[in-house]
């Protein structure tokens, strides 16, 4: 049986079965990308519902294994040493499964290039803008008179939303086959919904990008990660 003693969060979120990967999240549309692609490469885990409150991700527990305090991170027992290997940032989490496993990555190093190539984008572009435009469009930042700010984010996002429509005008996925980068791109286009900022992005401008949306969120792995771990405990 592995050995997670020297992890202090396992402490607070206690392994059932230390053998499998240990999966600490919240369904946000970070959180999913490391469900999603766990479900996507059938690799045995097992998930702890880890919540945004302070109480949850600024505890020491949490802080252990992240200390940036977001969510998702994950203790591998069969690390690539033969030792147990903790990880976060969704990004670098995609990344490691997808090495681990062969698969989600493309078959060959060029394929790779292409899906890392979406998946830095996504990190370093749509997450961020989308995110801040949900701040100041349904969260507090709704509350900020000064316009400046929300239209920003909004025009940002507008740009994003026209280079994604570009690269899937003629292709079903983002980068060649379904991959690791579809993983990381398509809960942000779905969060659109939830912070209500379809409008604001121009979102009925691309019919491409809801069609895309479509044959991700009807993938069985998606369909079950997207609430993995669920969001009530």
């Amino acid at each position: 049986m592995a050995d997670l003693s020297a992890f202090p969060i396992t402490r607070r979120w206690v392994p059932h079965d230390p053998n499998v990967l240990q999966l600490f999240s919240f369904p946000t549309p970070n959180g999913v990308k490391a469900s999603i692609m766990l479900e996507e490469t059938g690799l045995p885990y097992e998930a702890h519902r880890v919540t945004l409150s302070d109480a949850d991700v600024k505890s020491d527990a949490f802080l252990s294994l992240n200390p940036n305090n977001k969510i998702p991170a994950i203790i591998d027992p069969d690390g690539p040493d033969g030792q147990p290997l903790g990880l976060f940032e969704s990004g670098a989490i995609l990344l490691y499964l997808g090495e681990k496993t062969g698969k989600l990555l493309g078959d060959t190093a060029s394929d790779k290039a292409h899906v890392m190539q979406w998946i830095m984008w996504q990190m370093g572009g749509l997450g961020p803008m989308l995110g801040q435009l949900g701040f100041f469009v349904k969260f507090a930042g709704k509350e900020i008179e000064d316009p400046r700010p929300r239209q920003r984010y909004a025009d940002e996002g507008r740009r994003l939303l026209s280079v994604l429509a570009g690269q899937l005008a003629d292709r079903d996925w983002i980068a060649g086959d379904y991959s690791a980068a579809d993983i990381a791109i398509a809960p942000w286009l779905n969060a659109l919904n939830f912070y209500e900022a379809k409008d604001q992005v121009g979102w009925d401008d691309h019919p491409v990008l809801q069609a895309y949306l479509d044959r991700f969120m009807a993938r069985d792995a998606v369909k079950t990660g997207m609430n993995v771990p669920p969001r009530e405990g």
